[in-house]
């Protein structure tokens, strides 16, 4: 009698940490490490991967097999997401449309789901909360979901549930804007680190050292160590205006196809702009990461 092959179980990696990597299969935590065909294949299991792994005893394991990914990052490194949660502070350190957008612009052309997450509402004065929420309606009009928070009070925050369930999530954004803080709000036992602003830089201090997917409700956000790389290696000029829908939607309209919506004649982009359709800022950007990736050195 021929023995019976026995399917080999299947789970997701939810943690990467010195050269082990954690795999939750039925709500069971399995310590894995990568056989020596990935290094030869020079595959790197991530966190969010689905995999095929072999299990030793309840506890270890190795992993066989990476099943195929629908988007990976580098910085951070993970797989599989489904959406990013864009954290930006109201205050503490000031609302910057232009980190933002470099953020929606990573974030779009790794076709991942943006929200943006404007926290610490509660430290604005009126003129400020004004301003912020004319930036969320800018946003909005371009095509954005965008939540506003407190951690401190808890407004906004039972908006976010919805987002979150049965989804891999990313939270990204500058140090210091309070991303542990809104994840410990989430699910308190996590109690995770927050550090204060340092005022010396202005900035926070980094308090996540590794990538680690968490269970919040049915769905499994990632605190990332943040994008320690906002550069727009991978980027064309040409992909560019698809990074921003407003500019996407209007050049629909303009004259010449590849339109790049700077010098060109007939630019419905550009009026779009000059007509307040499109906020300047938007476009200002547009513009300046245009001029980055043509001053790009070529890489051979």
């Amino acid at each position: 009698m021929r023995a019976r092959s026995v399917a080999m179980p299947e789970g997701k990696i939810v943690k990467a940490l010195s050269g082990f990597y954690y795999v939750l299969h039925d709500e069971h935590l399995i310590q894995c490490r990568g056989r020596g065909v990935f290094r030869k294949n020079k595959i790197s299991p991530l966190v969010g991967d689905e995999v095929v792994f072999q299990a030793e005893n309840d506890l270890e394991g190795y992993i066989l097999e990476v099943k195929e990914r629908k988007n990976e990052l580098i910085r951070p490194p993970i797989a599989n997401v489904d959406q990013a949660i864009l954290v930006f502070s109201a205050v503490e350190p000031d609302f910057s449309t232009v980190l933002l957008d470099r953020f929606l612009v990573l974030v779009e052309f790794n076709h991942i789901e943006p929200l943006i997450c404007i926290t610490k509402i509660d430290l604005t004065n009126n003129d400020q909360m004004q301003m912020i929420s004319k930036y969320a309606e800018q946003y909005k009009t371009a095509g954005y979901e965008v939540i506003l928070t407190s951690s401190e009070t808890e407004a906004g925050i039972e908006r976010l549930n919805p987002y979150i369930e049965n989804k891999i999530s990313v939270f990204a954004g500058q140090s210091g804007v309070g991303k542990s803080s809104l994840l410990n709000v989430l699910r308190p036992d996590l109690e995770l680190k927050t550090n204060d602003i340092s005022s010396h830089l202005g900035r926070g201090k980094h308090t996540t050292r590794h990538v680690e997917l968490m269970k919040i409700g049915n769905g499994l956000i990632a605190d990332t160590p943040g994008f320690s790389s906002l550069e727009f290696t991978n980027i064309e000029v040409e992909d560019l205006s698809f990074c921003f829908p407003e500019l996407q939607r209007a050049s629909e309209n303009c004259k010449f196809r590849g339109c790049l919506h700077v010098t060109e004649p007939k630019c419905a982009v550009k009026s779009a702009v000059e007509s307040g359709e499109i906020p300047a800022y938007r476009y200002e950007h547009y513009v300046d990461f245009l001029q980055e990736i043509k001053d790009r050195k070529p890489r051979y």
